[in-house]
């Protein structure tokens, strides 16, 4: 049996209520849009790129951001001596770049095992809490959640592209 990625439930973003709740609610609601965006695909179709000459391709953004989770989260604010690939700090199109369609199921389950690892990592942290980013300095935890969310809308619009490209679904 092909394995194809999970069916993923939308949830509604707030509209009220106090700053951290809505900040988590709408990383999470840009989380599961993107495994949203995946879901009901098989390996090979994860790894369909998107048009030449670019190599963009849902598998691709899967791994890129199991380490965006991991760097961000883990790493830079928890302080976690956890490795992540090579390419994480900006080396290149690494995760794109000899895509394994065989190994998707393990690359989408890595991705959600991190967001479940990032959760925790900041459960434990006030919003105006600060850490140090290597190369920036101090940076606080309402502009992680700020900067995610970011990234993942970014990341989103890739994504419904690709998908319409795959079998034509839209989330219209």
């Amino acid at each position: 049996m092909t394995w194809t990625a999970p069916e993923v439930e939308l949830t509604e973003e707030p509209v009220l209520g106090p700053e951290r709740p809505m900040l988590e609610a709408w990383l999470d609601r840009h989380r599961a849009m993107f495994l949203h965006n995946c879901a009901g695909l098989t390996g090979n179709q994860l790894a369909t790129t998107s048009a030449e000459p670019s190599n963009l391709s849902l598998l691709g953004l899967i791994k890129h951001l199991t380490d965006v989770e991991r760097m961000w989260f883990r790493i830079r604010l928890a302080g976690q001596d956890v490795k992540t690939r090579s390419y994480a700090a900006g080396n290149g199109d690494g995760p794109f770049e000899g895509l394994d369609p065989a190994r998707a199921e393990a690359e989408y389950a890595d991705l959600v095992a991190e967001m479940a690892e990032a959760r925790a990592a900041a459960a434990t942290r006030d919003l105006d809490d600060v850490f140090v980013h290597e190369r920036v300095g101090e940076m606080s935890v309402r502009w992680l959640y700020i900067h995610l969310i970011e990234e993942y809308a970014q990341h989103n619009g890739h994504a419904d592209l690709l998908r319409e490209r795959i079998d034509g679904r839209t989330n219209k």
